[in-house]
């Protein structure tokens, strides 16, 4: 990671901007099958073995295996902070609780799970080495999160408690947006963030989806921030494509 860049990164992710993504998956190697080529990413060891994808050359994700079979196939969101002991203690104090406290991830940073009062999962990244994403807002790598919560409202207080910049990223781009559970999900989803990806074809990424086993849920729909599809890979982690 050249100084520059890195020292950009560092400006970029504030508290509260969503800085990385992974998925917690059964089969890495057929995760690597599936997004390799439905994002065009390529992929190196990182720490403990987990999977970096990189796109044009820069991180934009991580692929992890699962240490138990019984845990959910899922992408996590993690936000920024410069102190995660910290952020997790104004977590608890709001009503949200902390899944797995703050641990260190070598020299990258400093790593965390939380959830808010309703129950949705979400990472807090504290960087060491690893600043975050190398590339977002571009095909093949992050474009937003949107927080699926039974009570928008209280949700987007909570996040405005905790994050100034929760709910508008860097660079005038959305990071962070929240609505409602509606019918397009199972009666029995509990609230949850749903990662977005950039797309050029919000329509051929979900028919691509299809072809290499996963499922399309919903869409393409359009939103005020672009055409978007809900889809799940060949192991069930959901996510969404964003068309902009």
């Amino acid at each position: 990671m050249a100084e520059n860049g890195a020292s950009a990164r560092e400006a970029a992710y504030t508290e509260g901007v969503p800085c990385w993504v992974d998925a917690q998956l059964a089969d890495v190697e057929a995760g690597k099958r599936f997004y390799g080529e439905l994002f065009g990413w390529t992929f190196g060891e990182s720490y403990g073995g987990t999977v970096w994808a990189y796109h044009d050359g820069e991180p934009v994700a991580g692929l992890a295996h699962k240490p138990d079979g019984r845990l959910p196939t899922v992408w996590t969101v993690y936000f920024a902070t410069p102190d995660a002991e910290a952020l997790s203690r104004r977590i608890l104090a709001a009503g949200g609780q902390i899944v797995t406290a703050p641990i260190p991830v070598g020299e990258l940073g400093v790593a965390a799970l939380a959830a808010d009062p309703e129950g949705a999962v979400f990472g807090l990244w504290q960087p060491g080495t690893h600043q975050g994403f190398g590339q977002r807002h571009e095909p093949g790598s992050f474009a937003r999160v949107e927080l699926y919560a039974r009570d928008p409202e209280a949700a987007g207080a909570f996040y405005e408690g905790l994050f100034t910049d929760a709910l508008v990223g860097p660079d005038a781009e959305p990071d962070f947006g929240r609505a409602p559970l509606t019918e397009v999900f199972p009666a029995e989803m509990p609230p949850h963030f749903l990662v977005h990806f950039r797309v050029e074809d919000c329509d051929a990424a979900l028919g691509t989806v299809n072809r290499l086993g996963g499922r399309a849920q919903a869409g393409p729909f359009d939103t005020a921030y672009g055409t978007v599809g809900m889809a799940s890979d060949d192991q069930g982690a959901s996510f969404a494509v964003l068309q902009r």
